[in-house]
């Protein structure tokens, strides 16, 4: 199996223009239709407005594809029978030739196959609560691909300290994009230090380079705070995480579907705030990696 580039991909790295990776499980597993082709749109939106191009990567006729077209993010945004692909369901997945949606593991070890040195997403995964031998496959994904993954933090219904213990251990680099805290996904602040702070996307590049000439294999993860205006603060979000792990729990939930659940729950629970800080941190996030892929783009390739 090898990865295939859509057509607007392959023209751009052919000129040398900026690009950001995209993945697809917020498309087929994230958000309804046709929220998700529309959050989807406005990711890219922003990144045009900021000087790069979207890559959105996913699982097309059971090959990964860098650079789905409008007519087949359309087709996945409504197909019901979309598979959610981390990295160990790639193989099976070409096997039964499906459809599918990406998620942060298996899109960045993508992006990072097809040279693609930026990655916006919404919260990577981490710990879960309670449950510490339950650990998201981004965190293996991103302590052995070299990439650039922007994103709000981890979800906050995770064990924020163990997940970064995880990345520390790994020796996964956590800046703090304008902040000294690391986001908590919905909120602003989770009293937890990032590694360094940056204010800059030069100075974002500037670590990336180093960690390449040092030929270190890890990720540079930047976590963005949500927007202020859009914000859920720790208070707020605290008793419904609480409130939805405890209602899973009482209903059997586990494994895969217990994250959508719980997201799910807090949407409901939180009367659409936190639905709302979510796509807002999205689109914010599509923003900052197009600043950091375009200035990546001044200097030789470190992908």
């Amino acid at each position: 199996m090898t990865v295939s580039l859509g057509q607007t991909v392959q023209a751009a790295q052919a000129q040398g223009l900026p690009l950001v990776a995209l993945e697809s499980a917020l498309i087929t597993h994230g958000f309804a239709y046709p929220a998700n082709r529309v959050i989807t749109r406005r990711m890219a939106d922003a990144i045009l407005k900021g000087g790069a191009l979207p890559a959105v990567i996913g699982m097309w006729q059971g090959r990964p594809l860098v650079g789905l077209n409008d007519e087949q993010i359309e087709a996945l945004a409504a197909d019901d029978a979309a598979v959610k692909v981390s990295v160990r369901d790639l193989a099976w997945a070409g096997l039964q030739r499906a459809h599918g949606g990406t998620t942060v593991a298996a899109t960045a070890l993508l992006a990072h196959q097809a040279r693609i040195g930026v990655f916006a997403t919404g919260g990577i995964g981490g710990v879960h609560r309670g449950h510490p031998e339950d650990v998201s496959a981004d965190l293996p994904v991103l302590a052995s691909t070299p990439i650039v993954v922007v994103c709000a933090g981890a979800k906050s219904i995770l064990d924020l300290p163990r997940t970064l213990e995880y990345l520390e251990t790994w020796g996964v680099p956590v800046v703090g994009w304008q902040t000294d805290e690391f986001p908590a996904f919905y909120s602003r602040s989770s009293g937890l230090p990032v590694d360094v702070r940056v204010d800059t996307p030069e100075e974002v590049v500037h670590i990336f380079r180093n960690q390449r000439s040092l030929g270190l294999p890890q990720a540079l993860l930047v976590a963005v705070p949500v927007p202020a205006e859009d914000e859920v603060p720790p208070a707020v979000v605290e008793p419904l995480v609480e409130q939805a792990i405890a209602e899973a729990t009482a209903t059997g939930i586990v494994g895969k579907a217990l994250t959508p659940f719980i997201l799910d729950r807090m949407v409901t629970l939180s009367q659409h705030r936190t639905r709302r800080a979510n796509e807002s941190l999205l689109v914010q996030n599509a923003s900052v990696a197009a600043q950091i892929a375009r200035s990546m783009g001044d200097g030789p390739r470190i992908v």
